[in-house]
């Protein structure tokens, strides 16, 4: 395949993607914020039924880790009135959260008196 034909391809497909952020982006389904993508479907869910669908979307429960990406989370918070589930989760030490992986959080946002470790964070 000739250096032409391969450009010509992904400009084609460069293309394609950024019509359909664009209807996505109309729909209020996706935003970004530093090069991730933030979506939702707009359904609510318990927690393992986000979990599995976010998998399957090749992806995973935001979790911010800069106030560009938590207000990307308030975008959905706002635009579908609701909660929306973080990819954090209560340590062993009451109060005290991580990422799903395990991780120590290093970026915080939390409401006064939060996290309570009552599932309201």
């Amino acid at each position: 395949v000739a250096d032409d034909e391969v450009r010509d391809i992904n400009h084609q497909l460069e293309h394609r993607i950024s019509r359909l952020e664009g209807v996505l982006r109309l729909e209020k389904t996706i935003t970004e914020s530093g090069g991730k993508i933030f979506a939702t479907n707009g359904k609510k869910a318990d927690f393992n039924a986000t979990l599995q669908k976010c998998k399957e979307a090749g992806g995973s429960i935001a979790a911010p880790r800069n106030p560009g990406e938590n207000d990307a989370i308030q975008y959905f918070v706002k635009t579908y009135n609701t909660y929306a589930y973080l990819g954090v989760k209560e340590s062993l030490i009451p109060g005290k959260f991580q990422f799903l992986d395990g991780t120590e959080l290093s970026y915080t946002n939390w409401h006064l008196n939060e996290p309570s470790g009552k599932g309201e964070e």
